[in-house]
């Protein structure tokens, strides 16, 4: 047992130590470029996928590997540590910082919820919309983290509010045995808020230990004995933990669903434009407006559906209630309503800081979207030479600069008129950047580049290629879907990042060896790699609302199942349908680079 318990251990160490000498007759006794490659490759991806080590050390493994076996030079092997996706990347991070910092994100937030509704249907949709929304712009983990807390705020008021009305409902079940009542000969005095609180205070032990009782005799099997008002508010209070358990799962779900919309919203899909964009260099189709046009009918579609399914799971889809038409709130609604206008109260007005990050929000997002919208000339041909050099890390970083020049306070004055003068600073600081940059991001990205550079040096793409060959023969919806349902699989035990980038060199080659356009590949498998639903440590989102202790794993399963169904389900539509015209799917391209000729199928 000592020994067993020794390597419970220290697996990871020998985890570390043995995978590399386990696979090291792969160089040893092929000896060509491309198994000394693949050796790489294994020893970072199985390296990637148990986080034997933190993921940015794997994925610096191949800028010692590479010189070694001779594929790379170091000087070439650290170029790819450092791309255009890193500038992008900077200057997310800039406006993220700005609207955490001066608590954009609540005002933006709350303000949503407000403008939908306290109804519980509509409430939970309001938050999964504010949090999506959020997504799109800032880290899905950054969007759940900044939610949560304004949910569980909501939540445990609506729970005080169940046990308020129950107590006032026992308090005029019980008159006989209840002053008040014999005080007051008007029945409408009942409905009277300062008397509802006197009944509360007066029965509020009493109710206490008629829920303790409950409890014991359903411990006992004796459920069949309660009486008929314990059995409603039995009900009342599943009901309240179903309510929980659905808000908790909408957050953690909408936050990943709202990155799919831009490029910038997840790792996953600025993995993919890089790595397209430095693959096919002809292509220049890739940008932040053509992506958004063809994701966010998928984003919309998979909120929607995954919040009617949560629905039924949890609470039952009542349409009746849903879309009643009566102006009179329930002790709920009430409360809901309440705690989100007491929370947008204490952010007060508009500060000077919050006003300048959201016109520069909008400024980024404007010059992202009209860079070049391909339907009519973009911003970019006001450079007619250098258009094809302007990318959307340019617009990132022109208005990230920003961030770092405008002052955070501006001029007061004084009762007496005299201005009141404040230090500069700016609406952020280096400190401030660094604590928010994801660094261990960054460098994963750069090991994947460097990877897939020597999958090209020692021709192991093309290897790979030939030996993929015989998939052309299945229908392309069929290797679409089975490429879709491996990656969705893989990323829920392992980091969304490192599945994207272990498998876009895999995928890239099969789409150029049965000659299919590789958009219509590497879209749906980028998509499905963000399908993280299932555990809580699938992804971070997962794993800050289940902090709450809301929710059990089977909880998050069962929901997580059908939301990656539908997630599958919605891509692979989009596929099939309105993404074909957008990127001409079923022409092979030209700025694909030549490959050597396969006995591939093609269209």
């Amino acid at each position: 047992m000592k020994i067993l318990s020794y390597l419970l251990v220290y697996r990871r160490l020998l985890l570390i130590v043995l995978t590399p000498l386990l696979l090291l007759p792969l160089p040893l006794i092929i000896k060509t470029k491309e198994a000394e490659c693949a050796y790489t490759l294994f020893v970072v991806a199985i390296f990637w996928l148990t986080e034997a080590l933190p993921l940015a050390v794997s994925a610096l493994l191949p800028a010692i590997m590479f010189p070694f076996f001779g594929i790379m030079e170091s000087k070439q092997v650290a170029s790819a540590y450092f791309k255009d996706f890193h500038l992008l990347l900077i200057g997310v991070i800039c406006l993220a910082t700005s609207t955490e910092k001066w608590n954009l994100h609540k005002r933006v937030a709350l303000r949503m919820v407000m403008l939908v509704g306290v109804n519980p249907a509509w409430l939970m949709l309001g938050f999964m919309v504010s949090c999506a929304f959020l997504s799109m712009w800032l880290s899905n983990t950054s969007a759940a983290a900044m939610v949560m807390p304004i949910v569980e705020a909501v939540a445990q008021q609506i729970i005080r509010a169940e046990a308020e009305a129950d107590a006032l409902e026992m308090s005029c079940s019980n008159g006989s045995v209840n002053p008040a009542l014999e005080l007051d000969e008007n029945i409408g005095e009942c409905e009277n808020t300062e008397w509802k609180e006197k009944q509360i205070n007066r029965y509020n032990n009493h109710v206490a230990n008629t829920v303790c009782t409950v409890e014991k005799e359903n411990e006992k099997g004796k459920e069949q004995n309660l009486p008929p008002a314990e059995a409603e508010r039995k009900g009342r209070k599943n009901k309240s933990n179903g309510i929980l358990k659905v808000m908790c799962l909408c957050i953690a779900y909408s936050a990943t669903i709202g990155g799919l919309t831009t490029i910038t919203g997840t790792s996953t899909n600025l993995i993919f434009s890089e790595h397209f964009n430095s693959r096919y260099p002809g292509c220049q189709c890739i940008n932040f407006g053509s992506w958004f046009i063809m994701s966010f009918p998928i984003a919309v579609i998979i909120l929607l559906l995954s919040w009617i399914w949560l629905q039924w799971l949890f609470l039952g889809f009542d349409f009746k209630n849903m879309f009643k038409c009566s102006k009179k709130k329930t002790a709920r609604e009430e409360a809901s309503s309440r705690v989100i206008q007491e929370e947008y109260k204490k952010l007060g007005p508009m500060s000077y800081p919050e006003i300048v990050t959201l016109v520069l929000f909008i400024l980024m997002t404007i010059l992202w979207f009209t860079r070049d919208p391909g339907f009519i000339p973009g911003w970019s041909s006001l450079f007619p030479e250098y258009k094809s050099y302007i990318m959307d890390s340019t617009a990132a970083l022109l208005i990230g600069l920003l961030f770092f020049i405008i002052p955070a306070k501006t001029l007061s004055r004084t009762s007496n008129g005299e201005n009141t003068v404040f230090g500069y600073t700016p609406l952020i600081t280096w400190k401030e950047f660094q604590s928010c940059m994801p660094w261990e991001i960054a460098i994963l990205v750069g090991g994947g580049f460097a990877l897939a550079d020597g999958c090209e040096v020692s021709n192991l793409s093309e290897w790979v290629a030939s030996k993929l060959t015989p998939i052309g023969s299945l229908p392309l919806w069929l290797i679409i879907l089975i490429s879709c349902l491996i990656v969705t699989s893989v990323t829920e035990v392992a980091s969304n990042a490192a599945t994207i980038t272990i498998f876009l060199p895999i995928l890239s080659p099969l789409a150029e060896a049965i000659h299919v356009n590789p958009l219509f590949i590497l879209i749906p498998a980028t998509l499905c790699t963000s399908f993280a639903f299932l555990l809580p440590v699938s992804n971070p989102s997962n794993a800050i609302v289940f902090s709450y202790r809301h929710l059990t794993v089977m909880d998050m399963v069962k929901a997580g199942l059908g939301v990656n169904i539908i997630g599958v389900a919605a891509v692979m539509l989009a596929i099939m349908t309105w993404i074909v015209p957008i990127f001409d799917l079923y022409t092979y391209p030209s700025w694909i680079p030549n490959i050597p000729p396969t006995n591939g199928t093609g269209l």
